[in-house]
């Protein structure tokens, strides 16, 4: 159970926050890099629920992805220890790690939306319904947050779990198919695909 009490504490001030393990670390590591940007794609998925609520399916998928994330976050805010963090006896808890049993939901439900699309044939505008738009946003913020999270597991080897870059991977291939799949049309719900046209404008 998490209790929050006070939303201020001054302790980062100076520029410096604490990790899960209480190591303090500048407000520009990498590693806060990577989960802050985890958040971020975690706040555009938020706005793109706003948009989701008729499909309740998708909506459902989305709520589930966004508790994902927060584990995901407290996965990066624990350095692994199998290579210098702590372990779970010094941290006196089990740490929240993803685990593959989540990467695998995510492709089962990115093959139960994608099951209803034609196949593509030219590359897709980020652009149609507004859930499609903003599920487009979210799917470039998650890219970000992947990148982040690779280049923090070649800095800090051993100390990321495999499963978050697997996780972050397979989300931004979920929220392409979901973008999708908002723009899909079987009852004029949207238009369509948004198709790149290359050299339209020259």
């Amino acid at each position: 159970m998490v209790t929050l009490n006070r939303i201020y504490t001054r302790t980062g001030d100076k520029g410096t926050t604490a990790l899960a393990t209480g190591e303090r670390v500048p407000k520009y590591a990498l590693r806060i890099e990577s989960y802050g940007t985890v958040d971020e794609t975690n706040s555009t998925i938020g706005i793109a629920r706003l948009h989701t609520r008729e499909d309740p399916t998708l909506d459902a998928m989305l709520g589930r992805i966004q508790n994902d994330l927060f584990d995901l976050g407290a996965d990066l805010a624990t350095p692994m220890s199998d290579k210098g963090g702590k372990t779970a006896a010094e941290l006196g808890y089990e740490p929240l790690r993803i685990v593959e049993a989540q990467v695998t939901r995510l492709e089962t439900e990115i093959d139960a939306l994608n099951a209803h699309l034609s196949p593509l044939r030219s590359f897709v505008l980020p652009a149609g319904t507004s859930a499609a738009a903003h599920l487009h946003l979210a799917r470039t913020v998650c890219r970000r947050a992947e990148r982040l999270v690779v280049a923090l597991a070649e800095e800090e080897p051993g100390l990321v779990a495999e499963p978050v870059v697997k996780y972050l991977n397979r989300l931004s291939d979920f929220l392409f198919v979901a973008a999708r799949y908002a723009n899909w049309a079987p009852e004029g719900r949207g238009q369509g695909d948004v198709l790149w046209t290359p050299g339209a404008n020259r």
